[in-house]
């Protein structure tokens, strides 16, 4: 493990969680899920205004030695390198799984799941835009959500996410994470992405995920909430039925990035955002 005194004072700047979860933004689901899982003893700022993060994004990791990181990737790598890594000897075989099931999630998933947060109509003014208003300070919250918006949609156009999500149906989980009964960067990353109540398993994943890392973010479980639920007309439930599902696939955006950075595949993407210029107090521990 590394030097504590190293670690110790890092400290990660991500997006204010809400609606059960540690953070309403994928990318920092990715990094606060993998940091979890490897046992990263970081200093957690939640914060709804990334300007007030190091590096003006969210996430961000302010390091002690390697200024400021913030692409969940550099993150990632940075704790693997401090020999905080979520790897636990997998098998070859397990290895190549958790390669094709990231790059299924990243070229399938991710532009169906920024399009359901940030372009569609009314998801984004009943939602999105809404959350980032009340929580970013005045007078920025007149203007990030459409920035915010005008980046993912450029982001958006590099990819496209015709297809319909129904796939994730076929993933069958017989254990309580994907190679057993220890986590791995694949986990972190699915948790990221598929944080889906429509889907039992997933549900069932994802809040498996929160009950051990984050218990403090989803007291009563998820599927146990949505069972709960009060019964009535689709008029009435429909704004809070539309949230749910939104945010339920939103958890999850989160956790692919680190490993796939490391292994090449998003290497790619990465550099075509970076062309097209499209990327973008709570103190807590995280450990």
């Amino acid at each position: 493990m590394a030097a504590p005194s190293q670690m110790a004072t890092s400290q990660l700047y991500c997006w204010e969680g809400d609606w059960d979860l540690p953070s309403v933004d994928n990318e920092c689901l990715i990094v606060l899920a993998y940091a979890k899982f490897a046992g990263a003893p970081l200093k957690l700022h939640k914060i709804g205004n990334p300007w007030r993060s190091p590096t003006g994004s969210l996430p961000a990791l302010k390091t002690r030695k390697n200024g400021s990181l913030s692409q969940p990737s550099d993150i990632i790598i940075h704790l693997r390198k401090q020999k905080y890594n979520a790897d636990f000897d997998l098998s070859a075989k397990e290895e190549a799984d958790t390669l094709a099931f990231i790059s299924l999630l990243e070229e399938k998933l991710m532009p169906a799941l920024v399009y359901t947060r940030w372009i569609d109509p009314k998801n984004y003014v009943e939602v999105t835009r809404r959350w980032h208003a009340k929580h970013a300070p005045f007078p920025l919250n007149f203007f990030l959500p459409g920035s915010i918006q005008r980046q993912q949609l450029e982001r958006l156009r590099l990819v496209r996410g015709d297809e319909e999500l129904t796939a994730g149906e076929e993933l069958e989980l017989y254990c309580d994470f994907f190679f057993g009964d220890s986590p791995s960067p694949l986990d972190s990353f699915v948790f990221g992405y598929l944080h889906l109540k429509s889907l039992d398993n997933l549900s069932h994943f994802c809040s498996n995920i929160l009950a051990l890392y984050f218990p403090s973010e989803g007291r009563e479980g998820f599927s146990r909430k949505v069972s709960s639920q009060p019964e009535g007309g689709d008029a009435d439930n429909e704004p809070g039925k539309r949230r749910k599902q939104l945010l339920s696939v939103l958890v999850a955006l989160g956790a692919m990035l680190s490993y796939a950075l490391l292994t090449g595949i998003v290497a790619i993407q990465h550099v075509k955002q970076e062309d097209v210029g499209c990327k973008d107090e709570d103190r807590t521990p995280v450990a």
